[in-house]
């Protein structure tokens, strides 16, 4: 028997997560720059699972309609983060920079996999981490939204 996606197949029709620990980490790599076309297409599964010591890209977009299963082509680099609590983040996540909200996560490209996740981060301020003010050991952090989801 072939395996189904549950995400794929449709079989989800709301957030199944009632609750969640944070999944934080600390900013290893600050990026520089910005791409209008970028090509990115969003994976269909609104999480993933990360684990501590993963290596993962954080990336910018103010595509409103960033979500799983969509392409998004404007973009900004923010950064690498090293993950030290791991768990499981999830389309809806609040995301941080120290304590101050950057956006909300989008989806995830799997472009560079196994080597490094994509996350795709929904923002108002698409500005790349040098011009956000990001530096080396902030904490990243992914928080559950009241209820879950945006």
């Amino acid at each position: 028997m072939k395996p189904i996606d549950p995400y794929t197949a449709g079989k989800f029709t709301s957030n199944p997560y009632a609750a969640k620990r944070d999944v934080t980490g600390a900013l290893a790599v600050v990026l520089d720059g910005s791409m209008p076309d970028r090509g990115l297409t969003l994976i269909k599964p609104i999480s993933r699972c990360i684990k501590r010591y993963d290596v993962h890209e954080l990336i910018l977009t103010d595509e409103a309609g960033a979500k799983p299963g969509a392409a998004v082509n404007n973009i900004a680099y923010l950064g690498f983060v090293d993950i030290e609590q791991g768990g499981v983040i999830v389309q809806g996540d609040a995301v941080f920079l120290d304590r101050e909200k950057v956006g909300v996560l989008a989806g995830f490209d799997e472009t560079h996999m196994p080597n490094h996740l994509n996350i795709v981060i929904k923002t108002e301020k698409m500005l790349p981490g040098t011009k956000l003010g990001a530096k080396l050991g902030m904490v990243v952090s992914f928080k559950m939204l009241q209820g879950g989801g945006e």
